[in-house]
């Protein structure tokens, strides 16, 4: 049994208003002190729209509520002219603890590098933010069976420059392309796999001290109906969720399947 803590994250991606934030966060605590969850069962973060995260700070700092928040993404910059760019320091006054890096949509639709991907994990670690890097193959290459050394190459290049100091409290998200939104779900034994692999290399690269302490999540069609098993695995440490996290009643139910597993 592994001494790291569960950790299932909720990216709402482009969803909720500043309003409808406000409910589902609110309906999301309700919900999870009805499931007689709190922090020392799990670590629940939900990562909202940047129009989202003052309203939430707000209500999560007044109610005093034990849920974390966090960004979808930050940019690679300092504060200045950058149009539309977010600077990691404005996150972190917000209150962030978190902040999605590299995710697929991103690495697809902005066409994010690796080099990118490296240059945000680092302007976010300037301002004390824990980046949860995610990776993860396409159909095709998990077809054509390349899927873990493509992955682990993913992971390898959007670390390079690291050092162990550096990545301490990193949390790692494997999401296999062909598994989000989609309705597919790649198997607990695939995402067993990926983690163990994933888990190696870390340590290979940087000491088993940062292997054993890093949190891997597995990302892709997470419901409640299945989290349990998917979070079985030694190497899996929770799970960043999609679309089962926009409810607050439905989000709460995942967390407490997988706390039960």
């Amino acid at each position: 049994m592994s001494d790291r803590t569960l950790l299932l994250a909720g990216n709402w991606k482009m969803n909720h208003d500043h309003l409808e934030a406000i409910s589902a966060v609110q309906k999301l605590a309700w919900a999870l002190e009805d499931a007689k969850l709190d922090d020392s069962h799990c670590e629940v973060v939900v990562i909202p729209p940047f129009t989202d995260i003052r309203s939430v700070q707000t209500l999560v700092q007044g109610d005093k509520l034990w849920l974390k928040y966090g960004a979808q993404d930050v940019s690679q910059h300092a504060p200045g002219a950058h149009t539309g760019e977010i600077a990691a320091s404005f996150l972190s006054r917000l209150g962030c603890s978190f902040v999605v890096i590299g995710h697929s949509e991103r690495r697809a639709d902005n066409h994010e590098t690796n080099d990118v991907v490296a240059a945000k994990i680092r302007a976010a670690l300037s301002a004390e933010l824990t980046p949860i890097l995610c990776v993860g193959e396409s159909l095709e290459q998990r077809q054509d069976k390349s899927h873990v050394e493509f992955t682990l190459g993913q992971l390898d290049d959007s670390l390079a420059g690291f050092d162990a100091n550096d990545l301490s409290g990193l949390v790692i998200a494997y999401e296999p392309v062909w598994a989000i939104g989609t309705g597919e779900t790649a198997t607990a034994a695939d995402a067993a796999e990926m983690a163990s692999a994933i888990r190696a290399r870390i340590g290979e690269k940087y000491g088993d001290s940062l292997a054993q302490t890093t949190r891997i999540l597995y990302g892709g069609s997470v419901k409640a109906d299945n989290v349990a098993e998917i979070v079985a695995s030694a190497d899996v440490d929770g799970a960043l969720v999609g679309g089962a996290s926009l409810s607050g009643p439905d989000f709460a139910a995942l967390c407490k399947a997988a706390v039960a597993k």
